[in-house]
Order: C-alpha cells, then sequence, then structure tokens
C-alpha cells in the first residue's frame, strides 16, 4: 500500500519504517531539510532500540522529502506533526492543520484516500480535519474520496519499535467502514503476526495477537487520554504510597509486588521513584483537563496525579536535604538525565527539575548519562551542569549522587570506585533501580524512596 508520513517525530518515523519494513511504499515527509538528509542516509533522528536496523532493512521502500508528493490513487496518509501545549493546556492543533490543509492542496482528482490523526489530538479533531480537507477540495473544484480516520498511537519511548510491531491493541475510529477496512489491510501482517521479526526486534513468546478495535472518532481520541491519564495516575498513587510507605517503616517496592499479583491491579508502572515525565504524560493530562474545563467539567482525579507528580519531583530534594542538611555549597552527582531509561528525551526530564531546584539552592551539580548529554548540550545549552564521560568520574568530590534515568548499566556500576572516588557517602536511588546490598557492601549509605 502507499503510505504518506506527515512529520517524523518520535511516532511518525516510527510508524512509517515499520509499515516500510512491512512492504509499503512509505513517503516520509518533514520540512526540515537536514532531517530528510539524515533520514535518507540511513541515520535515525532519534534514539530507539531497534530502529537503525528496521530502517535499514525497510530502506528500499522508504522516500524521504521535505513537501508533500502529488496525492493520486489509493493510499494512506498519516499525519504525526506536533500537538504541543497552550497555556491554558489544550492542544495546539496548528500544525496539524497546517498539514491537513497542505495535504488537500496535493490530493488530485479522483483520488481514493484515507487520511488519519495519527498524532494525539483533542476530541473532535478528526471532523475539524475532515472539514479542512473538504473545505479546500471544494475551494480547488477537486472531486476525490477521502475519508478521514483517528488512529492513536500507545508507544513508549525506549521501545517505540517492538510496541509498533506487537501492540497490545489497535484503535481505529472512523464514520466510514472504507476507512476502517483499508486500515485493517494496512494492519494485517501486525494484526496476524505474519512478517518476520526484523533485526533487534524479536517477536516475544506466547504473544497474543493484537485485536483491532474499530469505533467512532471522538471515542478513538479519547480513549488516547485515558490511557495516559490512567498511567500517569498510576504511577502517582504509588508514589504517594511510598511516602507514607517511609513515614510507617514499610518497602514500597514490597507492597507495589503485592498489589501488583492482583490481576485487577497489574504489576506495570507501579514502580515508585521520582515520578514520570516525557513529552505525553504532561501534555496529555493537561490536554483532557482542558478538555473537562471546557465542558464545565472537574477531574480531580486527573489533577491529583499531575500534583503528586510535582510533588514527587520536590520530594527527592528534601530529602536530600535532609540527609545533608545543608546543599549550599555541596557537589551532587546526576546519574542521568533522560527522563527514563533506553531513550536520549529530555522533555519534562525530572533530572531538569532537580538541576533547577539544587542550583537555586547553591549545590554544585555534575551529571552523567550514557546517551542524552549530547541532547542536553543542543537543547539546554546553559545548562549549569559539568557533564562527565563516567560515572566514577561524576562522582569525584560529590557529597551526594542520585540515581535518576532507569538505565540498566546503572546497576553494574563499580559502587566501591564511585565510593572512592565520592566525598560523601550518600547515594539516593530515586528510581528504587538499585539492590541496596552491593551498594551499602561498599560503603556507602543507600536511601531509596519509599524504603
Amino acid at each position: 500500500m502507499r503510505v504518506t508520513i506527515i512529520g517524523t517525530g518520535y511516532v511518525g518515523l516510527t510508524t512509517g519504517t515499520a509499515l516500510a519494513y512491512l512492504g509499503n511504499e512509505v513517503t516520509f515527509v518533514d520540512k526540515k531539510r537536514d532531517v530528510v538528509e539524515r533520514l535518507a542516509a540511513g541515520m535515525p533522528t532519534i534514539h530507539e532500540s531497534g530502529l537503525a536496523e528496521i530502517m535499514a532493512a525497510g530502506r528500499l521502500h522508504s522516500t524521504f522529502r521535505t513537501d508533500i508528493p502529488e496525492l493520486t490513487g489509493e493510499g494512506v496518509v498519516l499525519i504525526a506533526v506536533g500537538t504541543p501545549s497552550k497555556d491554558d493546556g489544550d492542544a495546539d492543533l496548528s500544525f496539524v492543520d497546517v498539514a491537513a490543509t497542505e495535504v488537500a492542496d496535493r490530493i488530485q482528482p479522483g483520488a481514493r484516500l484515507v487520511v488519519v490523526n495519527k498524532s494525539t489530538v483533542p476530541v473532535g479533531s478528526a471532523r475539524h480535519v475532515n472539514g479542512i480537507i473538504a473545505r479546500r477540495l471544494a475551494a480547488r473544484g477537486v472531486s476525490a474520496e477521502v475519508h478521514v480516520a483517528s488512529n492513536p498511537e500507545f508507544l513508549a519511548e525506549g521501545r517505540a519499535v517492538h510496541d509498533t510491531l506487537y501492540p497490545d491493541r489497535i484503535v481505529v475510529g472512523s464514520d466510514t467502514q472504507v476507512a476502517r477496512a483499508m486500515l485493517r489491510e494496512l494492519y494485517a501482517p501486525i494484526l496476524e503476526q505474519t512478517f518476520d521479526p526484523p533485526p533487534g526486534s524479536p517477536r516475544p513468546e506466547r504473544l497474543e495477537l493484537p485485536p483491532f478495535i474499530g469505533t467512532t472518532t471522538t471515542s478513538a481520541e479519547l480513549t488516547k487520554y485515558a490511557a495516559n491519564a490512567f498511567l500517569a495516575t498510576k504511577i502517582s498513587f504509588i508514589n504517594e504510597f511510598s511516602v507514607l510507605a517511609e513515614k510507617v517503616g514499610a518497602d514500597i517496592v514490597e507492597v507495589a509486588r503485592a498489589i501488583g499479583l492482583d490481576s485487577r491491579i497489574g504489576s506495570k508502572f507501579l514502580n515508585a521513584g521520582i515520578g514520570w515525565g516525557g513529552s505525553c504524560f504532561g501534555k496529555d493530562t493537561a490536554a483532557v483537563m482542558a478538555l473537562g474545563t471546557s465542558y464545565d467539567y472537574q477531574m480531580p482525579l486527573v489533577r491529583a496525579a499531575v500534583d503528586v507528580n510535582k510533588r514527587q519531583r520536590l520530594y527527592v530534594v528534601e530529602k536530600l536535604q535532609h540527609h545533608l542538611k545543608v546543599l549550599r555549597g555541596t557537589t551532587i552527582g546526576l546519574l542521568g538525565l533522560a527522563f527514563k531509561g533506553n531513550t536520549d528525551d529530555l522533555r519534562d526530564a525530572p533530572a531538569l527539575t532537580l538541576i533547577r531546584e539544587l542550583s537555586q539552592r547553591g549545590a554544585v551539580l555534575r551529571v552523567h548519562d550514557p546517551i542524552a548529554m549530547d541532547n542536553a548540550r543542543r537543547h539546554f545549552p546553559d545548562l549549569p551542569v559539568e557533564y562527565c564521560a563516567s560515572e566514577v568520574e561524576m562522582a569525584r568530590g560529590c557529597d551526594a549522587v542520585v540515581v535518576v534515568t532507569d538505565w540498566p548499566q546503572y546497576r553494574q556500576v563499580d559502587f566501591a570506585a564511585l565510593a572512592q572516588a565520592m566525598r560523601g557517602d550518600l547515594l539516593l536511588d530515586a528510581r528504587n533501580l538499585l539492590q541496596p546490598g552491593p551498594v551499602t557492601a561498599a560503603g556507602l549509605n543507600y536511601v531509596g524512596i519509599g524504603r
């Protein structure tokens, strides 16, 4: 099938490369010439496990350009541009509007297309995009069959390729059977798992076939917000209990394991720590609260999840203050900058909150991250930190070290060398990533969250 992807961020690039790997003819469109040139040269513009391998495998089916080609015949157009937050929390659809207008200008007479909102968009956006395209085609005097659908993504950064090829479900919202049928055909290899797994992204054992959920555009759009709001709330729930666990002398790791074995609850997203970040949860919780406000409906559960998350980051600062007594003049090392492991994404990263708060209180910051330091230098050139090439180098002269990002390699750190390099002995595990035993055996004072 012919597929055109508008936007090559996490969603557009990952989805498009997967569809190209499956044999579809995919055209990627991005207005940034340097991005197009890098992708055309086979260089991923984001850090994602398995992405380089799948890009190489689907290269013969991939085309990269800065403008939308003429849209003729039958095909699918995926709009995957950014939808940043407005000041009131609502999603800004200006990039979607531009993409829809430019798509409409390239549709040729007699074309039969499904135009898909792949971006996370507010309820009513499919109708909004449909109106833009219909009016533009009428103004041009072009007769074409265009169906607009909502097909939200449920990708987790750090495992986006895996989640694209082996999803829990595929949700398609449309008011026409034509759109549902065409997208069902597009995703058939994934729904039926008939493809050979690509290098670097093996098929999980005993994988259940994902269901195809056909619904209305409104339900599909709300599904995305509901999913992210629920996951954000689940993380904030266990973080709220982590503070209570400390106060009463319980271990939140044991509590989370025990409640997670309940099939009604499940173990995922029950890791207490410094809280959530990234490009989705903060933006989507703000958008869904703005949506509720527009209908004169408050959403206190979602609001509480956001408030607890903010408080949890500051709680880490408070724990440092409690153990060090005075932060001014101290040197603190941060293990990790990215908002989570296996990605270089710094959007709404908890590390940035720690850096801001600790700097304001007079601390000197030294940082290490295996992937995200180049991104930090590029996007935050004035960040008041000293970048270090290794964990031990970062620890040199530190009064405390904080595990901020759950990179697997931090479990293998030489804690004895870390202790020898440090001035103090406090290791604050803000992700509960480490086993306390090896840390304390190295002579460090291990402090976790809720433990």
